[in-house]
């Protein structure tokens, strides 16, 4: 099974989203993420060291955009917003059985807001989202 994690910039969330996900899943699934529009930048400091804090290492990470190829061969597509989704879904309309956002896909409401710029406690408060969500999937 493939797994990709998405949002805007891959720097943030899907990272953040990634190394939960591998840490679950990692042994049945491959796990990885993509930004709608990634420019190849590593991780944030601040999602970094919010997943040092949890035991996750993403310091290594470098984003990476998504494809029309790596949309087509996904098990299942988890995007961090309801616009996430839609712009996948609309780019390639035969995907939209396997594309979710991790929110409703974990069957928790809301969304995984972007953190960005807003301090290292808001990337602390997403990140909890984000594991909460991981936590609630069953494959």
């Amino acid at each position: 099974m493939r797994i990709i994690a998405v949002c805007t910039g891959n720097t943030c969330r899907s990272p953040m989203a990634e190394a939960m996900l591998k840490a679950k899943f990692g042994d049945i699934a491959e796990v990885c993420s993509r930004g709608i529009m990634s420019t190849g930048a590593g991780a944030s400091e601040e999602s970094i060291l919010v997943m040092r804090e949890m035991g996750y290492d993403i310091s290594g990470h470098i984003s990476q955009r998504l494809t029309q190829k790596e949309i087509e061969t996904a098990d299942l597509i988890l995007t961090m917003t309801l616009n996430h989704k839609r712009i996948i879904c609309t780019a390639v309309p035969e995907a939209k059985d396997k594309v979710f956002t991790l929110c409703e896909y974990a069957g928790i409401k809301g969304s995984i807001d972007d953190p960005y710029g807003l301090g290292i406690n808001e990337y602390r408060k997403c990140a909890e989202k984000i594991k909460k969500a991981v936590d609630a999937i069953e494959l």
